[in-house]
Formats: structure tokens, sequence, C-alpha cells
């Protein structure tokens, strides 16, 4: 069973640390950067790729060529852990445990206070797909379908609908009976 709770965090007013320079970190970089491209990043790793460099060239990140030190979490909201150390990664992760920082370990699902499930992403709908870290190939596959059913013009639908509910008077109970029967019909099932 899947036990994780779905959250979309404001990327922008937190502050992130990648550890490592290379393949993955350029990975969660573009992942993180593509939903939240406002997100405040520090980079620290003793050698970044150049690839790494060019994506990150007009983004909010600092980098720090050097080793890691549990020092470099001061003020840090959300680490992500991508060198190919194991035994960095793991002083990365009861670091952030120690600081009661959420971290994410990359590839090591037991180090992971959370994952970066796939996202489907259109206008103001954003969608995050999660399989517990068991395949994230399936998750990416989900995404695809879900990007390909998904109406490209779906913003006008969005801001019509908060204007509705805005409107709304009565208790919460209320407003959400008839939402619920404003959007019935946007869904329909083989039993309609």
């Amino acid at each position: 069973m899947n036990t994780l709770y779905p959250i979309f965090l404001k990327a922008e007013q937190l502050e992130f640390l990648v550890v490592g320079g290379g393949y993955v970190a350029l990975e969660k970089l573009s992942f993180l950067y593509k939903s939240s491209p406002e997100a405040k990043v520090t980079l620290i790793a003793p050698f970044v790729r150049s690839e790494t460099l060019d994506f990150i060239k007009e983004k909010p990140v600092t980098v720090i060529k050097k080793e890691y030190q549990e020092s470099d979490l001061e003020n840090k909201n959300i680490v992500i852990a991508t060198t190919d150390s194991e035994a960095v990664n793991l002083k990365v992760n009861l670091d952030c445990k120690k600081r009661k920082i959420l971290v994410n370990v990359a590839d090591t699902p037991d180090q992971c206070d959370f994952y970066m499930g796939s996202i489907v992403t259109k206008g103001n709908l954003k969608i995050g797909i999660s399989t517990n870290g068991k395949s994230p190939t399936l998750a990416k596959r989900m995404r695809q379908f879900l990007e390909d059913i998904l109406p490209e013009e779906i913003d006008p639908l969005l801001e019509t609908l908060r204007k509705y509910r805005k409107n709304l008077k009565n208790d919460f109970a209320y407003k959400v009976k008839e939402m619920n029967k404003v959007t019935a019909s946007l869904i329909k099932t083989e039993n309609d």
C-alpha cells in the first residue's frame, strides 16, 4: 500500500541543497526546475559536469566546488544527495536526520524522506504520480498517458471553476457539494 503523503511545495520559498554535480544531479535539477523554475538551489561538489553547468547557467543556482560538510546544511530546507559515493550519501542522510531536514538520496529509497515522482503539468493543473518508489518507469508511462489525454487549454476551465467557487456562499460542505455537481459532467464513465 502506498502511504506517501502528496504535497505541492512552494519551492521558490525554500532553500534546496544538491550534493553532487554529475548526471544524477542534472536529472534531479531538471526535474526540479521543470516544475519550479524559481527554486533557489545551492549545489556542492568538488567537480561539476559541464552539462550540469550549462543547464544551471540561467537559473538561481549557487555552485560551490568543494567536498560536502555537515555545515553545508545550514539554512537548508530540502537536500538531494546525488553523489556516486555511498559513504558521502549516507553522511548527508544522517546529517539531515540529525537536523530534521528532508532528504532524498538518489536511487536509495530507504534513505529518502520523499521521492521526486512523475509530474504532469497543463497550465495551472499539476498532477503528481507515485509508485512508492517501486517503478519510476511506470510512473513515467502514466505521465505520458495523462499528458496525451489532457487538453492543453485547461486554464480557462480552471479559471471559470475558481470564479464559481469564489462566488458560492454558505459553509464548506455546501461548497464541496456544489462543486461536485458542477464538475461531475467533466468525467464521463461507461455507466453514465
